[in-house]
């Protein structure tokens, strides 16, 4: 009996661990922050807030039931095949061995340097270089055809609640997990290189003290129908929430713009930042040219996969034929101009 109980509470471990955005502590933070700036910022009343923040269209949309579906199998998902796939741990170790073997340049300095400067440098440079990374995988997933028939589970949300930051592909999460290990293994071999045993992490709760400033300060109302904007000039350095949600708008202007997870900066290098506007007004989804939103499961897991093998099958199509051309002089192209077999013209019938 507490073998079941023990499997459903771990499938909400992840409110009460603060490694995860979805913290409890977290989300109450991200909702006393919410009333802060509708009360003062947007001089609501507190009756109106209240309304506003605990929006019941919001939280029992189809969207936001189509959030908890996937939640909650993603977790299943998870708790059963992470025991048969490679953790995170084990792939950053195999990296940080094969790195380790390359003869990195010297820095003699590095045995005077401070044991606190050092950790303040690992710190900041896991933190810069885990979000380029996603930066980059990110921009990928909306780039090229494959990984956007996995992203567009994300994207097909209607309404964002914190919830949707689950609302993923099964295979996407093993992109995200398996980008998340290189990093760490790029960072600890370098670090270790250079700086041996005095390489440590600063932490608050087992966090990396700048993941938890940026949890502490709000991430959840990223994925939240509370569209709080910051300074211009801020948001060229940190992603607002309003400027995530703008990320999920359908309108071909919000296309492709702002990719960044907490830093604003790599959308103002790379050309695709774009800044805050007001999200009232803002609809969300996948826009024109893509399937009706359903918020089913099949759209949500399987028409993905069906996408992929689609997309796949056109290539190798594609590519038989370009070869076919290619080898006109020795191959017949017949079979691919009639694949029934039937080469007979209406004439020679």
């Amino acid at each position: 009996m507490s073998q079941p109980f023990d499997f459903f509470l771990s499938i909400f471990e992840h409110f009460g661990d603060p490694k995860k955005r979805v913290f409890l502590g977290y989300i109450l933070l991200s909702i006393l922050i919410a009333f802060i700036w509708l009360l003062v910022a947007r001089k609501m009343s507190l009756r109106a807030a209240i309304k506003k923040v605990f929006d019941k269209k919001i939280f029992f949309s189809k969207s936001s039931r189509g959030d908890y579906s996937i939640f909650f199998l993603n977790r299943v998902f998870t708790l059963f095949i992470s025991p048969l796939l490679l953790t995170q741990l084990v792939v950053a170790t195999g990296l940080f061995h094969v790195l380790h073997r390359i003869d990195w340049p010297e820095f003699p300095a590095a045995a005077s340097l401070p044991t606190l400067l050092i950790v303040v440098a690992f710190t900041v440079t896991i933190f810069v270089l885990d979000d380029l990374t996603k930066y980059i995988v990110h921009r990928w997933m909306h780039k090229w055809p494959l990984l956007w028939a996995l992203h567009k589970t994300h994207h097909s949300a209607t309404n964002l609640t914190p919830l949707t930051i689950y609302r993923t592909h099964p295979l996407e999460g093993i992109i995200f997990s398996l980008r998340s290990a290189f990093t760490q293994g790029v960072a600890l071999s370098i670090f270790f290189y250079w700086f041996g045993d005095k390489v440590d992490l600063m932490t608050v709760l087992g966090v990396n003290v700048l993941v938890f400033t940026f949890n502490v300060a709000g991430s959840n109302l990223r994925h939240s129908h509370i569209g709080i904007r910051y300074w211009r000039w801020l948001e060229y350095v940190l992603i607002s929430p309003a400027q995530h949600q703008l990320h999920h708008s359908v309108a071909v202007q919000h296309h492709d713009k702002n990719f960044g997870a907490t830093l604003a900066v790599w959308d103002w290098l790379f050309g695709s930042l774009h800044h805050s506007v007001e999200t009232d007004d803002l609809t969300l989804g996948l826009g024109q040219g893509e399937p009706d939103i359903d918020h089913s499961l099949y759209a949500m897991y399987l028409r993905p996969l069906v996408e992929i093998y689609r997309y796949l099958r056109r290539g190798a199509r594609a590519i038989a034929f370009k070869i076919a051309i290619w080898f006109r002089p020795i191959l017949s192209v017949e079979w691919l101009l009639h694949p029934s077999g039937n080469t007979k013209t209406k004439d020679q019938e």
